[in-house]
């Protein structure tokens, strides 16, 4: 089949459940295989016009940075001010600059989007119940602030993707309930059907840790897949819900759920409908599905198949989903990659 891109040449979680690989013994050893390329984290993913974007938010340079923006349209803005959403302080010359220009809607976006992240990082990624009261004061702060200002940008320019994609997050993160949940996710996929972005805020809102079920999780993804033309990124859905579904098993039943017939036989359809179809065309955030499925069908005991996926990727890591497994994505990915490439030499 062919695949693009491909080129030569405390304890962690993954030590306790994702690095006990239940297939074959050939080419156990832990050393990568020949020519394998190292692993790497890169929040542009590869692409120089966000990496830039990148650089110019780090450096507070609005000026700069606001053409790129500017010349983006439908999902690439969404895109973008995502990825800069992350960029630490951000928020500091946001806000400052909100100041002297209230009237800049991009701005006004970029501020919002900020201050979800910005309230996830006082919030941490603990256990609800391990968060501390001033935390969670701090978290629905932060969250207001971005509420306020999403729904301005949504109200003056309406036919935006962007705001309802990061206002789905802010309803999750607050608690808004399923109404308002359902509506958000409504108006984002009307803007952008196909956004997977979207879509995966909406499945996390169905599943059991969000006060939904498995079985509305399940159900959700497998229609979404199907309902895409073969080829769409979309397939990824499935892959998601069965690795969320294993995180809520305890250990031994969580390695006996990924690993039985009908989960795999749901993986191997998903991704050969997906990202593994010659109808698959690669657009920015790419390497995202192909680590998600990377990963489930490894720790599926599928190495033949995540193989492929390994391959595509050339070392390509991203951060989700091997934060599950492991405080250092890079070590998980790298442990899974080279135990797959090396049981097939």
């Amino acid at each position: 089949m062919p695949l693009f891109r491909r080129r030569s040449g405390g304890e962690d979680r993954a030590e306790r459940r994702g690095f006990g690989f239940g297939f074959g013994r050939r080419g156990a050893g832990s050393a990568a295989p020949a020519g394998a390329a190292e692993p790497r984290l890169d929040p542009a993913y590869g692409d120089e016009s966000v990496r830039l974007a990148l650089r110019q938010a780090a450096d507070g340079d609005w000026a700069a940075l606001r053409p790129a923006l500017a010349a983006a349209e439908g999902e690439d803005l969404t895109f973008l001010v995502g990825a800069i959403a992350d960029v630490p302080r951000v928020e500091q010359w946001t806000s400052r600059a909100l100041a002297d220009t209230p009237d800049d809607t991009l701005l006004l976006l970029l501020s919002g989007a900020r201050h979800i992240d910005w309230g996830w990082e006082a919030r941490t990624g603990a256990r609800a119940k391990d968060v501390t009261e001033e935390r969670w004061k701090v978290f629905h702060e932060r969250l207001e602030v971005a509420e306020e200002q999403l729904l301005e940008v949504a109200e003056r320019e309406p036919s935006w993707h962007a705001p309802w994609r990061f206002l789905q997050t802010s309803a999750l993160g607050a608690s808004l309930g399923p109404e308002v949940a359902t509506s958000r996710f409504e108006a984002a996929v009307r803007r952008a059907p196909g956004n997977s972005a979207s879509h995966w805020v909406r499945l996390q809102q169905l599943s059991a840790k969000w006060g939904g079920s498995h079985e509305e999780m399940h159900e959700f993804a497998r229609s979404v897949m199907l309902a895409a033309p073969e080829g769409s990124r979309l397939g990824e859905l499935v892959a998601v819900a069965h690795l969320e579904h294993w995180l809520a098993l305890p250990d031994g039943e969580d390695r006996a759920y990924l690993t039985s017939p009908a989960v795999v036989a749901g993986l191997q359809e998903a991704a050969f409908r997906s990202v593994l179809h010659p109808a698959f065309v690669p657009a920015r955030g790419w390497q995202g599905a192909f680590n998600t499925f990377a990963m489930a069908f490894s720790l599926a005991d599928q190495p033949k198949t995540a193989r492929l996926l390994f391959e595509a990727l050339d070392g390509f890591v991203t951060e989700s989903p091997w934060h599950y497994l492991s405080g250092n994505p890079v070590k998980a990915f790298r442990a899974h990659r080279d135990r797959c490439t090396s049981y097939w030499r």
